[in-house]
């Protein structure tokens, strides 16, 4: 079952798979989700060098990127993550985190890591790849062909400068 923070909605992608969807307790008015719905057309994946016009973009392993290429309405930031669906995730980390929709799971945390503006070993550290209490955060992930890919937006206030320290349980 996805986290409080991710709950499945209806809809699916172009294979039949079920979309992921982000919830919020704000009132985030239509142009986000209405944004992040349409997020297959605004990435496209291309080289490098054709990608250039991009907001912003995710690199892959074979040398291609995946951009996004809608501006993000105005007091929000987007971030992109896209990685190689079919393959395997790293050992340390499964024993970490778990096999278990592993990809769908880095890509939102590694865009959540982009929008606070903090290394993902630090995310990972403090949060795993769950998605932090009381975040206004909000994202999608798809399957774009070979691709997970997570599109996420943020309100700009809410992510400078924040990564509240999980508190340790004894």
């Amino acid at each position: 079952m996805p986290p409080r923070s991710e709950l499945l909605r209806p809809g699916h992608d172009d294979a039949g798979r079920a979309h992921r969807w982000s919830h919020a307790d704000l009132d985030v008015g239509p142009p986000v989700p209405a944004l992040l719905a349409a997020a297959r057309g605004h990435l496209r994946v291309a080289t490098p060098a054709a990608s250039d016009g991009a907001v912003t973009r995710s690199h892959l392993a074979d040398g291609r990127c995946v951009g996004w290429y809608a501006p993000p309405p105005p007091g929000w930031r987007v971030a992109i993550d896209a990685e190689h669906r079919g393959a395997a995730p790293p050992s340390a980390l499964v024993r970490r985190f778990g096999a278990a929709d592993f990809w769908p799971r880095w890509t939102r945390a590694e865009c959540l890591a982009k929008l606070a503006d903090v290394p993902m070993v630090t995310w990972w550290h403090r949060y795993g790849l769950a998605v932090p209490p009381g975040t206004g955060w909000l994202w999608r992930t798809l399957y774009l062909d070979d691709l997970v890919v997570t599109a996420a937006l943020a309100p700009a206030t809410s992510v400078t400068g924040w990564v509240p320290r999980r508190r340790r349980t004894r």
